[in-house]
Order: C-alpha cells, then structure tokens, then sequence
C-alpha cells in the first residue's frame, strides 16, 4: 500500500487533528504519514478579512513545502476575522498544496463573536487572548476554540476546520478530475 506524507504547517494539535480527521476520511483506503512543522503566515497574528486570512494560509502551506520538500501534501490552515458593519465574524481559510504544485481551498463556516470579543479584537488583540479574557479560559484556541466555547461544545475547532479540510481536498478527487475531462 502507498503511503502519502502529509505536512501540516502548524504545531497546534487542534489543527493536526483536523487535518488527520479529513484525510483519514478522503483517503480511507490509503496509508498516511503526518507531520507538522512551525512556519510563518506571512500576515498579521490576527488576519482581518477573507483576503489576509487566505493569504496566511496559502503561504503557511508554502513555506512548509520549503521546509518538507519530499511530502505529498502540505496544509495551511488560518483562522480570521471580518469586520460586517459593527458585528464581527469568525472563519478560517484552508489551503491544501499537493506535489504537482496544484492547489485545493475551502473556508469553514462563519459565525459571530460576541460584543465583548469583538471590542478587544478592535483593540488589537488576538482572537484566542480575546476568548481566552471574556470566558476565563487559558489557550483555548488549542482546545474547543471560540466557535465551541460559543456553542457550547457542540461545535469545536477541530470539526469546524475539518469540513473545510475536506472541501479543500476536492480538486484532489475524482469527481473533479472527471470534471476537467469533461468536454465543455
């Protein structure tokens, strides 16, 4: 059985577990190596808006292509913010880079942050100290994150960023591949 290698450009376990989560499912079949390696976004500690936050991600999985050149795969993963009129929303962008050099992206779902998250993130803290201060947690963004702190669990990170794993790994898969071959 082959087996593929796939890099994950961030030390938080939240993410390698997300990552694990949605190639163990769009690889059932195949054997999967993982390793994560520490690599700089290239955006700000807290990105603002769909194009920063996009930004972060492809270039996490890119600078992890440098640092692990022989993977099959490399993962960005990066959690923003946008500012919508005074409400402020959560999601995360997920690049996913393969060996050919192409490319898949998805971006989780969004939700809202609370006034109180809101007001410190505008005062330019990072998301994760903002949670961590308005629900007395400590680093929870390695842990449930805000969308489960907001939901009560029902919701954690890991699940929110494994879909868009997954969405991310479509340009990989087989239904696309007939796509391309489609006659337009």
């Amino acid at each position: 059985m082959k087996t593929r290698r796939i890099v994950v450009a961030s030390r938080n376990p939240v993410k390698m577990e997300a990552v694990q989560r949605g190639f163990r499912r769009w690889f059932p079949t195949t054997g999967l190596t993982f390793e994560n390696v520490d690599v700089p976004s290239g955006v700000s500690v807290q990105p603002i808006g769909d194009e920063e936050t996009r930004r972060g991600a492809r270039q996490r999985a890119a600078n992890a292509a440098q640092a692990f050149p022989h993977a099959d795969f490399w993962v960005g993963i990066e959690g923003g913010v946008a500012w919508w009129g005074n409400d402020l929303l959560s999601f995360a962008w997920v690049a996913v880079q393969h060996k050919n050099g192409s490319l898949g992206e998805a971006r989780s779902g969004t939700f809202m942050l609370p006034p109180a998250v809101a007001a410190l993130v505008r005062q330019g803290y990072e998301l994760g100290e903002a949670d961590d201060r308005v629900f007395g947690q400590h680093n929870s963004k390695q842990k449930m994150g805000a969308v489960g702190l907001l939901t009560d669990g029902l919701i954690d990170r890991t699940a929110l960023y494994e879909h868009a794993i997954i969405l991310a790994l479509a340009p990989f898969g087989e239904a696309w591949q007939r796509a391309l071959a489609s006659p337009s």
